[in-house]
């Protein structure tokens, strides 16, 4: 298949972020329109228990729009009315997504209920234990949102997380089906209730796509997204199966909806939708979460950045390289270094415990511009110090940038 158009890294690399929502100035205030724009661009948000700083989806937000209310995101995704936004689904991995995009995902919902693509586990279960099923679908509809430990039948303690009761098998199942939906969380604990209950019925009258249309919406949501992006980077993002995603991007390229291309040092063809807009520069810095969706893909990644990424949170502590909770920071075009950061919550501090600065390193400006981050993500979280507990060369100089600052 020849390349229709060819791209530098560089070229690439500014589309990437471009998609992404890193170029353009950050609001003065930022409001539910803002956040419900990006979200729909990035077409969702990862979430992720870890609190080691925030949880996860909040950080992508931050990194792009700079300070913001939380509770913004959390009326989005988990309020009653017309606040109401978002819906939790499995898009890349347990995600947050925009109410647009669920009839894009009534198929996966269908396949659930069938058994498939879904994990053996959930999937024996559901072959298995339909009585469980159907009675703690009718104590959801009669009681209204309910968590699973509220429903649990199970006499001895619960064990590590993944030892689920068989009720939390079932509310598990209902929700990979569509027959429940997430109303709302507590602490971190899932709700559920059912969809006409949480989500508006303008959204679930909408006819259901077949499965082909529905596969081809979530690849160009994807390439719109990615900018620029190989076959896995496209059915990655949305954790479509080769054996789905393979045909629709022929369908797709077929019918001129996404251009084939090349990108030097790439041996992948790539793919973009047609007539890119490549920015003369980007001009941005942000601390990432390790869940954004500019770096979940570690072999995309590498291919962008030359910037080898991997969370360290399940190493053992003395085989861990960078530190337990690593954020990589992005200065203009470039992941410039990585930072082990902790949010000391009950100190009233936002630990810095490492800093490694990449092969090309980061100039004075780059430092200070990671100062002012980590400053400004301190401030976002209520917490009024950022202090220093590491020793290597670039703390002494971040240390130095840091005091220019306060």
């Amino acid at each position: 298949m020849p390349a229709t158009l060819s791209f530098s890294l560089k070229q690439a690399r500014r589309l990437a972020l471009a998609a992404q929502g890193f170029h353009g100035r950050q609001p003065p205030a930022v409001k539910a329109m803002h956040l419900n724009r990006l979200i729909e661009r990035l077409g969702l948000l990862q979430i992720d228990s870890v609190n080691a700083v925030v949880r996860s989806h909040y950080l992508p937000l931050f990194s792009r729009l700079g300070s913001y209310s939380a509770d913004l995101l959390d009326q989005a995704a988990w309020s009653s009315g017309r606040r109401r936004s978002l819906f939790e689904y499995w898009g890349h991995e347990a995600s947050l997504l925009p109410l647009s995009m669920y009839p894009l995902m009534g198929w996966r919902m269908q396949r659930a209920r069938r058994g498939e693509d879904i994990y053996q586990q959930l999937a024996r279960f559901g072959r298995e234990q339909q009585d469980t099923i159907r009675r703690v679908l009718a104590s959801v509809e009669e009681q209204g949102a309910l968590g699973a430990g509220s429903l649990s039948t199970r006499e001895e303690k619960a064990g590590p997380w993944w030892d689920w009761s068989a009720e939390k098998h079932a509310l598990e199942w209902l929700f990979a089906a569509g027959e429940v939906t997430v109303a709302g969380r507590r602490g971190f604990e899932r709700l559920y209730d059912l969809p006409e209950r949480v989500i508006p019925a303008s959204v679930l009258q909408q006819p259901l796509p077949g499965e082909a249309e529905a596969q081809r919406g979530l690849l160009l949501h994807a390439a719109q997204a990615l900018g620029v992006c190989t076959e896995k980077d496209l059915r990655d993002y949305f954790r479509l199966n080769p054996s789905d995603a393979r045909p629709r991007l022929a369908e797709l390229v077929e019918d001129g909806q996404l251009l084939t291309c090349e990108v030097a040092g790439w041996r992948q063809i790539t793919y973009c939708l047609p007539e890119p807009k490549i920015p003369r520069k980007v001009e941005t810095s942000a601390l990432l979460s390790p869940f954004d969706s500019l770096i979940w893909e570690r072999s995309r990644t590498e291919r962008l950045f030359d910037f080898r990424y991997r969370l360290e949170i399940y190493t053992p502590q003395d085989k861990r390289i960078y530190g337990y909770y690593v954020l990589p920071f992005l200065h203009n075009e470039q992941i410039a270094a990585r930072v082990d950061l902790r949010a000391e919550r009950a100190a009233g501090r936002l630990a810095v415990h490492a800093v490694h600065e990449e092969e090309t390193g980061l100039d004075d400006a780059g430092m200070l511009a990671l100062a002012l981050n980590l400053r400004r993500m301190a401030d976002w979280l209520g917490l009024e110090q950022v202090q220093l507990n590491c020793q290597r060369e670039s703390a002494g100089r971040l240390r130095m940038a840091l005091a220019q600052i306060d």
